[in-house]
């Protein structure tokens, strides 16, 4: 009996966990620490049309409670990811089911994007980033705005059969309403959340930590935040909820499926832990045994529950 075992969007996962995208780069990186075909599912790095350099100066700074990052979706491109990564991603024996993210700086690019990717039969799933705060163009702008975040994912549904999962950005005063919006656009799931913007000072320099500014915050003082919104999110949307945001122990991935998170997602958890994976997997597998749970899905949602 594999307890763990859990339909998401007509796929069986091996257990509810995915990787962050940009936390996990390419499912390669990690090999040395664990197999990655541990994993649930792989959500690869970014992907832009273009091979990207991402932000100059600065990208990464340590923070009590977590980092900030301003990266700026650095990657080599779509068509070197189809023809070089990709291929390596299978030969070296990864079988989890692979869900690209892809970006863009216009609507356009992200259809662009969604054509090709559709015509890989290797990528099972796609995630629609319309969230990432650290790049000046395009990311934030198209979560922020509703009518915004509704025509992208409408225009990307379009063009792919692939399952279509948008990932949401915290950085707005209703995630509730977008995640509507985008439910009834074509979205076939929401993951949640992405980072908080924010910023640290160099009070020696006086100057901005990061050569952007502004980044990213992640890791496990936004855990509390991230909670609140796939609690809110889950209860509002009829379509399946990843849940990310801090996690970094068993008892966090079981927090956000009982505010109602299908899939949950390890991002930053992994760069001080990199075998949090398997901790997580063991220890959902013992949650599961001394509750007489027979499968994890029971839990989703529980929180909601009153009686």
């Amino acid at each position: 009996m594999n307890r763990l075992e859990t339909n998401f969007l007509g796929m069986v996962f091996k257990n509810p966990m995915v990787t962050s995208s940009g936390c996990f780069g390419f499912g390669l990186e990690y090999k040395d620490y664990f197999n990655p075909n541990e994993l649930g599912g792989i959500v690869v790095k970014g992907i832009t049309l273009e091979p990207r350099d991402g932000n100059y100066g600065t990208r990464i700074a340590e923070t009590p409670g977590g980092m900030l990052n301003c990266v700026g979706l650095e990657n080599p491109g779509v068509e070197y990811f189809e023809n070089v990564i990709l291929k390596d991603m299978r030969a070296s024996g990864i079988t989890s089911p692979i869900i690209i993210n892809i970006n863009g700086k216009v609507i356009d690019e992200y259809v662009e994007l969604a054509k090709r990717v559709e015509k890989m039969d290797e990528v099972d799933m796609i995630e629609l980033n319309i969230s990432c705060p650290n790049v000046k163009d395009g990311g934030m702008a198209f979560g922020s705005n509703p009518d915004v975040a509704g025509a992208v994912t409408k225009a990307v549904r379009e063009v792919t059969t692939k399952p279509l999962i948008v990932k949401l950005s915290p950085n707005v005063t209703d995630i509730v309403k977008i995640a509507k919006i985008v439910e009834e656009n074509g979205a076939d799931a929401v993951s949640l959340i992405n980072t908080l913007l924010g910023m640290a000072i160099d009070i020696k320099g006086r100057k901005p930590v990061l050569g952007n500014t502004f980044g990213g915050f992640s890791g496990p003082a936004v855990k509390p935040v991230a909670l609140r919104m796939v609690y809110q999110v889950s209860q509002s949307v009829k379509i399946p909820v990843v849940g990310m945001g801090g996690i970094s122990s068993t008892e966090d991935a079981l927090e956000f499926m009982m505010a109602g998170a299908t899939m949950v997602s390890l991002g930053t958890g992994l760069f001080s832990n990199p075998i949090l994976p398997v901790e997580i997997k063991n220890g959902l597998e013992k949650f599961c045994i001394e509750n007489n749970i027979d499968n994890i899905s029971e839990i989703v949602g529980a929180a909601h529950k009153r009686g």
